[in-house]
């Protein structure tokens, strides 16, 4: 099992013949996922190598059973292009877009409530379930199929995680890049709860990083729901107050902000802290060892 995309993931890249588009939806075809339609308005009835090309999105999900999007769409359009996918019943939708205005943001957020649509993303690297499915930029070649779940705000930190887990003979169930904007469209508690709830996951990896308070709520969660190990690290500890570090979520605002709160909120919960990103793989098999997980 896995959670938000596997074997079963029928894609439809909205973006598909723009540059990144096109680029990453090969990547992911060579990954083995199932990419079966693409989305470029005005251009319905082309192909993309072996892939038809569709005006809507509801068209594509109505001729090839998508279940699932991946967006390309520019900044200013990309708000447009998530509701288009919700509006045509897919499920999940992974947004790689970086720069969309906030107040964009706000309005799919509420558009999105309760409507029983999980959107990762925007500006994140997306999701891959290793073996399975990749949807999204992850390099492939560093997972590895195995029971650690993995959800991050970071995107080139879960990579980093991911092949140390891999060096250390861990697999991974999935792993999820939520991005780092400050209205996502799933928190890392939401994704917390999946992984709580899937049987092949036996523990958990959360890399989080400063601005917002997503890791304290996930802690909350984790004191009162999780039954699995959840090992943590949080980026930004050196980083000066008010100032953004990275991504537009990134931005410490107050006391809540801060990687040491995060990280004290954390382990009072029951997480265990990595200090350095450097100890995430040697630190999730020790811990699972001792657990019996291994």
């Amino acid at each position: 099992m896995s959670i938000l995309v596997d074997s079963n993931t029928r894609l439809v890249v909205q973006g598909i013949t723009g540059k990144e588009g096109g680029f990453q939806t090969r990547r992911c075809m060579e990954y083995g996922t199932k990419v079966v339609a693409g989305v470029t308005p005005g251009r319905g009835g082309e192909k993309f190598d072996d892939v038809p090309v569709f005006n809507t999105v509801r068209d594509a999900v109505r001729e090839t059973d998508a279940n699932c999007s991946l967006i390309f769409v520019p900044a200013g359009f990309a708000a447009d292009a998530v509701l288009e996918a919700a509006d045509a019943g897919l499920p999940v939708v992974v947004c790689i877009t970086e720069g969309i205005p906030t107040l964009d943001m706000v309005t799919v957020r509420r558009r999105l409530q309760g409507a029983g649509i999980c959107l990762i993303g925007p500006n994140c690297p997306g999701v891959i379930t290793p073996g399975q499915c990749r949807v999204g930029i992850m390099p492939g070649n560093v997972f590895l199929p195995g029971p650690v779940g993995v959800v991050s705000r970071s995107g080139t930190l879960v990579y980093e995680a991911v092949d140390q887990l891999t060096r250390n003979g861990i697999g991974q169930s999935t792993s999820v890049g939520i991005g780092g904007d400050p209205i996502p469209g799933t928190t890392v508690r939401e994704i917390l709860e999946l992984f709580n709830a899937d049987p092949q996951t036996k523990a958990v990896v959360l890399i989080g990083e400063i601005g917002g308070s997503a890791e304290q709520e996930a802690a909350e969660y984790i004191r009162s729901e999780m039954k699995k190990p959840v090992i943590s690290f949080v980026a930004g500890s050196t980083a000066p107050p008010g100032r953004r570090m990275g991504h537009a979520g990134a931005i410490i605002a107050g006391n809540t902000g801060t990687a040491k709160a995060k990280k004290e909120a954390l382990a009072a919960a029951g997480a265990v802290i990595c200090e350095s990103p450097a100890e995430i793989g040697s630190t999730t098999k020790r811990v699972m060892k001792e657990r019996g997980l291994l």
